[in-house]
C-alpha cells in the first residue's frame, strides 16, 4: 500500500493550486469564506469557468469531455477546490446523473444529456427521499404507470436539494407494486421539471435558508425513452449512484480550510484547555480520515474497481468532523454578537446539522458496514 503522492501527482497538485489562485473569482471565494448564499448564477458561473478549462467533469471518459486523470488526481483536484474555498460543483448532474448515464444509459441518452450537463445548460436535482422513505428508500411509493408510449407519474419527493433551480430531475419510482421484495419493481426515470403536473414547494430550514424542497407529481407524463436501464431494475442503478455520492462526502480539503479558519478566528479560546483538547482531537480525526481516504484511493488505483460498502466510513467520519468544526466555531463566538461573521457562524452551525442525515443517515451507514463489509 502506497499512501504517498508521486512526484507527478505533487506537480499536478501545484498546477491545480496555481490555476485556482489565478482563476477563482474573489467574490465567489468571499461568499464561500463567509458562509453566504450562493445563487444559481453563482454556481453556474463557477461551473462555466471549470468547463472552459476542461476540468468540470474529471471522472468522465475523455470522449465525453473528461480529463483522463487517474483516481488520485481526481481526489487531489476535489480537495484543492475545497481548500481554496471554491463553490461546490453541484453533483446531481456532473457526478451522479452522468455516472448513471455513462454506466447504464443508451447512446441516445448519453448524446442527449451529457453535453448539456457538461456545459451547465441543464441544472439537475435528485428525486429519492419521500415522506416516510428516506433512509429506508426501498419503501418509496411514488408510482409510474406505463400507458402506451409514456409513464404517468404520481407521488411526492421531499428534501429535494436545489429543486427550485433545477431544469431536470432524476427519480426513483415504483413501476410494479405487486412484487414482494421492496427493492424490486423500482425504476429510474429522467423528468423535465417544466412538465405539466410537477410542483415545487420550498422547505425552510432551521438556518432560515431555502435549499431543499417538496416536489409533487400529479399525472406527470414521461416519455418511455427517459427510462434509464431496465424497467424494474432501478435499485441496481440507485446502489451504484449512492457509492459515487458517498465517496465525495468526506470533504477533507474543505474541513482543513475550516480548521485553519477556526484556529485564526478562535485564538482567544486557546487558553481554555478543554476547548483546546477538543480541537486537537478533531484535528487528529481529520488526519486519520485523510489516511483512510488515501487507502481507498490506493485500492481503487490498484484494482480499478469502484468503491465498496466500506466507503461509508468516509461519509460517517467526514460529516461528524464537519459538524464538530461548526460546534467549536460556535463555542468561540459571542452568543449575542451581531456582526455579520458571528451571525453566519450561527447559521452555518444550524445548516450543518443535516450532514449526518443526507446521502443515507450515519446510522444506516453503520448498518451497511456491519452487513456488507463485516458480514454481521
Amino acid at each position: 500500500m502506497d499512501l504517498n503522492f508521486s512526484s507527478e501527482e505533487t506537480a499536478f497538485r501545484d498546477e491545480v493550486r496555481s490555476w485556482l489562485r489565478a482563476n477563482l473569482p474573489g467574490d465567489l471565494r468571499e461568499k464561500v469564506e463567509n458562509y453566504a448564499h450562493l445563487s444559481r448564477e453563482d454556481l453556474l458561473r463557477w461551473h462555466s469557468l471549470l468547463a472552459k478549462q476542461g476540468w468540470v467533469a474529471p471522472a468522465w471518459p475523455k470522449e465525453w469531455g473528461g480529463t483522463g486523470w487517474n483516481v488520485v488526481q481526481r481526489y487531489i483536484f476535489e480537495e484543492e477546490l475545497g481548500y481554496a474555498g471554491a463553490p461546490p460543483i453541484i453533483p446531481f448532474g456532473v457526478t451522479m446523473c452522468a455516472a448513471v448515464l455513462l454506466r447504464f444509459g443508451t447512446e441516445a441518452q448519453k448524446k442527449r444529456f451529457l453535453p448539456r450537463i457538461y456545459s451547465g445548460d441543464d441544472f439537475w436535482c435528485q428525486g429519492y427521499s419521500e415522506p416516510g422513505s428516506g433512509s429506508d428508500l426501498a419503501s418509496l411509493k411514488t408510482k409510474a404507470v406505463r400507458h402506451a408510449d409514456r409513464y404517468v407519474v404520481n407521488g411526492q419527493k421531499i428534501w429535494t436539494t436545489l429543486a427550485h433551480y433545477a431544469d431536470w430531475i432524476f427519480c426513483l419510482v415504483r413501476t410494479d407494486p405487486t412484487l414482494e421484495k421492496r427493492q424490486e419493481g423500482i425504476s429510474f426515470l429522467l423528468m423535465d421539471m417544466k412538465t405539466p403536473g410537477i410542483t415545487v414547494r420550498p422547505l425552510m430550514l432551521m438556518d432560515g435558508g431555502h435549499e431543499v424542497n417538496e416536489v409533487f407529481f400529479d399525472d406527470v407524463k414521461v416519455p418511455l425513452e427517459n427510462l434509464v436501464h431496465d424497467e424494474g431494475r432501478g435499485w441496481t442503478v440507485a446502489k451504484y449512484l449512492l457509492g459515487h455520492e458517498r465517496m465525495n462526502t468526506g470533504r477533507i480539503g474543505e474541513s482543513r480550510r475550516q480548521l485553519a479558519r477556526l484556529k485564526q478566528y478562535a485564538a482567544h479560546m486557546m487558553s481554555d484547555q478543554r476547548w483546546r483538547d477538543r480541537l486537537s482531537r478533531l484535528e487528529v480525526e481529520l488526519t486519520a480520515l485523510e489516511i483512510t481516504n488515501l487507502r481507498f484511493l490506493d485500492r481503487m488505483r490498484r484494482t480499478g474497481q469502484p468503491p465498496g460498502a466500506d466507503v461509508s466510513m468516509l461519509k460517517i467520519k467526514g460529516t461528524e468532523i464537519q459538524q464538530g468544526l461548526t460546534e467549536l466555531m460556535l463555542d468561540a463566538t459571542d452568543p449575542v454578537a451581531s456582526e455579520p461573521l458571528a451571525a453566519a457562524v450561527r447559521k452555518r452551525y444550524l445548516s450543518m446539522r443535516k450532514t449526518t442525515i443526507y446521502a443515507g443517515s450515519n446510522e444506516i451507514q453503520r448498518n451497511i458496514i456491519a452487513k456488507m463489509a463485516l458480514g454481521l
